[in-house]
């Protein structure tokens, strides 16, 4: 962040805007927004009950779940599109589809082949996730550096060793770009598909806590999941920073 030519600390800007709610928090003008103070003292009771670590438990594994099936099958699929033709002219289409889709819009159609359960939520997780993960995948490989992989052929590189020393390392930028946004996606997708189901995991205290309206309890899950989201993407956006090396000159 910058302010008059200097470059300002995230942390600045995070307390200024702290403060800012806490003043209008006091100041009464909706009791939407309670002071950030009240928050932080009712997260202390809110993280501590039984009901709180039972729900992160089934949030996380539900996410989990979804996220490892959208990797697995986006980075397959992903490099059969860039090393197949006849398979990104049969799926190109549908991935541009739902990466723009409202996937949210298929959630009562998932309910009603999997029933109303975990199974749902993780299928909201993999949908949410899995296409931006192929399409940057795709894209990653099929741009794969022309000459680095005419000079593996050329010293009589194995397919497998073409792939895994030139293809990925090559790639890696964008197939990580793709994670990152499809981590953000999947955390999306548990809370939506757990506030559609509305009985289990942090979807059913977000819906419960907004029919009492229960105003500090409410926000408090909201900064956890802001949070989670955030750590995890600014950690594969670290990870991605630092492999930039192997993306060479395009």
């Amino acid at each position: 962040m910058q302010l008059f030519g200097k470059k300002i600390p995230f942390s600045v800007s995070l307390l200024f805007w702290c403060v800012l709610w806490e003043l209008v928090g006091w100041m009464g003008w909706s009791s939407i927004f309670p002071p950030i103070s009240k928050i932080l003292l009712a997260a202390t009771t809110v993280f501590t009950t039984e009901k709180f670590i039972k729900a992160m438990e089934i949030s996380l594994r539900t996410f989990a779940l979804g996220m490892s099936l959208a990797l697995i099958v986006g980075i397959a699929l992903g490099t059969l599109m860039a090393r197949v033709r006849i398979v990104q002219e049969i799926l190109g289409m549908w991935v541009n589809i739902f990466v723009s889709a409202p996937i949210s819009a298929l959630v009562p159609i998932l309910m009603g082949i999997l029933g109303i359960g975990e199974a749902t939520v993780v299928a909201t997780v993999f949908l949410f996730a899995v296409f931006i993960i192929i399409l940057d995948t795709q894209v990653g490989i099929s741009k794969a550096d022309r000459s680095l992989v005419e000079m593996g052929k050329s010293l009589g590189a194995t397919r497998y060793q073409m792939f895994t020393k030139i293809l990925v390392l090559s790639a890696l930028p964008e197939i990580l770009a793709g994670i990152r946004l499809g981590v953000i996606r999947g955390v999306k997708g548990v809370v939506i598909g757990q506030l559609l189901i509305s009985i289990i995991g942090i979807g059913e205290l977000f819906e419960f806590y907004s029919m009492h309206f229960l105003m500090e309890e409410f926000w408090s899950l909201v900064i956890v999941v802001f949070t989670f989201a955030f750590v995890l993407s600014e950690g594969i956006a670290y990870f991605e920073r630092r492999v930039e090396y192997y993306a060479g000159n395009r």
